[in-house]
């Protein structure tokens, strides 16, 4: 289906452009949100007799999200989950979790600015991108941990999962050479205890 875009649509084009989509893109989601007209000869008078109003329109809306973005750009959010000990969550954080998590912090967002590309089921810290216009963009940070202190371990760079690991790995270490008492295993400690007699014997031929 043929459109007018009524607003800059990522990787389809701006205000004014006449692009084609897929019937179903354009019935759905495009024409009934207002963010396109079908391009026909009747739209296409409407739309330059109003292109004026719809741009100024626009920049305002343009406007408002800039002064907007000042008060979301590089927000941190901390939501704690139950996880498996790899660290895979129960169940995954939804966008409303994002989005009630950014307004407990003063964000002013709705489900529809967040544009999460895939859910999040692992924890970890996650940039997520909030479109308060379709020209204005920002990142976020969503710090997913199991605790308040491990969500203070990923802020600060740790990889909590790895270093679990590594602490395992160590204990384990630990506990295989306490098992030993600490000592070197009996092949290695076998010619130290025969030293002796060989030094008596050598007393002998002397004597």
């Amino acid at each position: 289906m043929e459109i007018i875009l009524l607003e800059r649509i990522e990787k389809l084009g701006t205000i004014g452009d006449v692009v084609t989509v897929k019937d179903g893109f354009a019935r759905n989601y495009l024409l009934p949100n207002k963010k396109a007209l079908r391009a026909n000869e009747a739209n296409r008078k409407v739309f330059e007799a109003n292109k004026a109003k719809i741009v100024a329109d626009n920049d305002a809306r343009r406007g408002d999200a800039e002064k907007h973005a000042l008060n979301v750009d590089g927000k941190s959010v901390v939501l704690i989950r139950a996880s498996s000990n790899a660290g895979h969550l129960y169940g995954s954080v939804s966008v409303r979790d994002i989005v009630d998590a950014l307004n407990a912090d003063g964000a002013e967002v709705s489900k529809a600015m967040i544009v999460l590309e895939r859910p999040i089921k692992t924890i970890g810290v996650f940039e997520v991108k909030v479109a308060l216009h379709p020209e204005v963009a920002v990142t976020v940070k969503v710090n997913v941990a199991r605790s308040p202190d491990e969500a203070e371990q990923q802020a600060a760079g740790v990889d909590v999962i790895k270093a679990m690991f590594e602490d395992e790995a160590a204990a384990d270490a630990a506990s295989e050479f306490e098992a030993g008492n600490g000592e070197l295993p009996e092949e290695e400690a076998a010619p130290a205890a025969e030293a002796p007699a060989a030094d008596e014997a050598s007393e002998e031929a002397e004597g």
